[in-house]
């Protein structure tokens, strides 16, 4: 496959796929998504790939979820909501290799999911992390809600998916949704340093772990697949429409007038 909107690169056991969508603060749309998926894949095949890293290019986002200028009609592509989110999130946790994600900036709604599917995850001191889904018509009814409260609490989960507020790399990390925080300079240093360390152990043994660690919320893979049909659903009606209308429009949106 030829990469538009990602970079992907493999040196010295460690490969990186960085999304390449800088006016777009990362965010993906259908073809991104597209793209990582066969990255994640080839580096699943590649013997002398040990660990893969995920981030986004510059300095200013790791990922912001889907590209809402996209999202009139669908994200025009397959999946059940037009986008392969579903696909993306399982080749994350199938693979046999771990997966860091390098968190370079903001990492908001399906970059937040992102973050907390990723094995492990480093961010810089000026990463931000949060939801937006109930702020602009969405949700992640799956991974992105059930496995976050198994990394970070359900209290805490709710909090973030409720109330939609942003939280410091520091915030994150004693939640526990991030391993480390190092400042902007150091990132790919400290990146660089846990790779090197997985690199040294044993492949088989790290994937039976990596295996071991999916099978107590295999479940959530199930029950995100239903949901994600209601989803479908829910961004065909006018109170969903709202979120992307008013976040596009710069305004706060009115969802309550959708209150039957």
């Amino acid at each position: 496959m030829e990469y538009q909107d990602i970079l992907y690169t493999k040196v010295d056991g460690i490969a990186t796929i960085t999304i390449n969508r800088p006016k777009q603060y990362n965010a993906f749309r259908a073809q991104t998504c597209e793209e990582m998926i066969d990255a994640f894949k080839d580096a699943e095949f590649d013997r002398g790939i040990g660990v893969v890293v995920l981030t986004g290019v510059g300095d200013k986002a790791f990922c912001t979820g889907g590209d809402q200028g996209t999202h009139e009609g669908g994200y025009g592509g397959r999946g059940t909501i037009g986008l392969p989110v579903e696909e993306l999130q399982s080749v994350i946790r199938d693979i046999s290799k771990p997966v860091i994600a390098r968190v370079n900036g903001y990492a908001i709604g399906g970059g937040n999911v992102l973050v907390t599917i990723c094995d492990l995850a480093i961010a810089s001191e000026n990463a931000q992390l949060g939801q937006v889904g109930p702020r602009v018509g969405s949700v992640d009814p799956g991974f992105g809600t059930a496995l976050l409260a198994r990394v970070v609490g359900e209290k805490k989960a709710r909090e973030i998916w409720y109330l939609c507020r942003r939280y410091t790399a520091q915030q994150a990390l004693e939640m526990g949704l991030v391993n480390a925080v190092v400042p902007q300079d150091q990132l790919d240093a400290e990146v660089k340093k846990w790779c090197d360390e997985i690199l040294e152990k044993s492949p088989t043994a790290i994937a039976l772990a990596k295996k071991s660690f999916n099978v107590d919320t295999e479940m959530i893979r199930g029950m995100g697949g239903l949901a994600m049909h209601a989803l479908k659903l829910y961004y065909e009606s006018p109170e969903s429409a709202e979120g992307g209308n008013a976040f596009r429009e710069k305004r706060k949106p009115e969802f309550r007038k959708y209150v039957r």
